[in-house]
């Protein structure tokens, strides 16, 4: 890894490299009821709609790569029988600008699954052979538990990683075409000093964090309690609105449906993404559900993340910005519900 130190107005140098790709970043979109801001990813014009002393956008950048609807194929009659077309994506390069660590290991995540796996998902590959992403450090905001899940520091998945140092950036440089970049930008190594200060940063970031989670002996204890009763009592409270998919960046449970026309001339596949607290996410044909309960959904939702997925790639699925506690409109929180299945008040 290479370090480099950049001064904050040469940032706007970098957007304006950057601007002949499609860029997304943090933008405000309103204030909520008590004031505070509310902040989201969205496609970017201008340096200055970039919002980047944001705390949490509400939804991640995920939906730039796994959209909540897509169009996997489209058909249609010629000829003699059915033609199949499947939609190319842009060229243009997706850049997303000013990601916190928590979304960066978020989409290290997916790719696990949707990537690495033994059946890639080729739609989502090509996005992200095409993605450059500009990470960006932060102060924990008081629902964030990413440290307790490991994913309040990014080691890789990134182009450039920026940490505020006052009035520069320090700079971690991962990748030869982020190299390159900053070979246009009046950047320099480094100070001893300056070293000195981005791990005092860092350090004093750790002792900001008022959220845990105890993820030690976990999957242990999800295994020892799978009967427990926190999950009824949790379960009453779900509305199984699907609201804590919808703002996860790491969900990526999906549907696929095939639509005919009316005339038998045309048709389409689509892929939507789903939610395992919804009510008909584990029916199936015949009217069957195997997850009648709301109680049941939001635990296999609890298993998938901190169980299955450990067992499978030896790491959580959830990475702690808390999202989906605050979006809850059950205020139901990751933190509280392990803490209850744990026996902890």
């Amino acid at each position: 890894m290479i370090f480099r130190i950049i001064k904050k107005e040469d940032l706007a140098r970098l957007h304006e490299l950057l601007a002949v790709n499609i860029v997304v970043g943090p933008v405000l979109k309103g204030y909520d009821r008590e004031g505070r801001p509310l902040h989201d990813f969205d496609r970017v014009y201008d340096f200055a709609e970039l919002a980047l002393d944001y705390r949490l956008t509400v939804h991640s950048a995920k939906r730039f790569v796994l959209p909540y609807r897509e169009t996997l194929a489209n058909f249609k009659v010629e000829g003699a029988g059915w033609q199949k077309e499947v939609p190319s994506g842009s060229d243009t390069p997706l850049v997303l600008f000013g990601l916190h660590p928590c979304d960066i290991n978020a989409l290290n995540k997916l790719d696990l699954v949707l990537a690495r796996s033994v059946y890639p998902n080729p739609v989502y590959v090509e996005k992200r052979k095409k993605l450059f992403i500009i990470g960006l450090d932060c102060a924990p905001a008081p629902q964030c538990f990413c440290r307790s899940m490991g994913a309040d520091i990014a080691l890789h998945g990134f182009d450039l990683f920026l940490t505020d140092l006052g009035n520069r950036y320090f700079v971690e440089v991962l990748s030869a075409a982020a190299y390159g970049l900053l070979d246009q930008i009046a950047g320099r190594e480094p100070s001893g000093k300056e070293h000195r200060l981005y791990k005092q940063i860092t350090t004093e970031k750790r002792k900001r964090f008022t959220t845990s989670v105890d993820t030690t002996d976990l999957t242990k204890i999800l295994d020892l309690e799978f009967g427990s009763p926190a999950w009824a009592h949790w379960g009453d409270r779900c509305l199984s609105c699907g609201t804590c998919a919808n703002v996860c960046p790491t969900c990526y449970c999906y549907g696929v449906e095939e639509h005919i026309d009316l005339t038998l001339k045309k048709a389409d596949k689509t892929r939507s993404l789903h939610s395992c607290n919804l009510v008909d996410f584990a029916k199936v044909a015949g009217g069957h559900n195997f997850r009648p309960e709301s109680a049941t959904r939001l635990k296999y939702r609890y298993y998938h993340k901190h169980r299955g997925f450990v067992e499978a790639f030896e790491e959580s699925l959830c990475v702690g910005c808390g999202r989906c506690g605050i979006a809850c409109l059950a205020d139901i929180t990751p933190p509280e519900v392990i803490k209850s299945v744990r026996g902890e008040e």
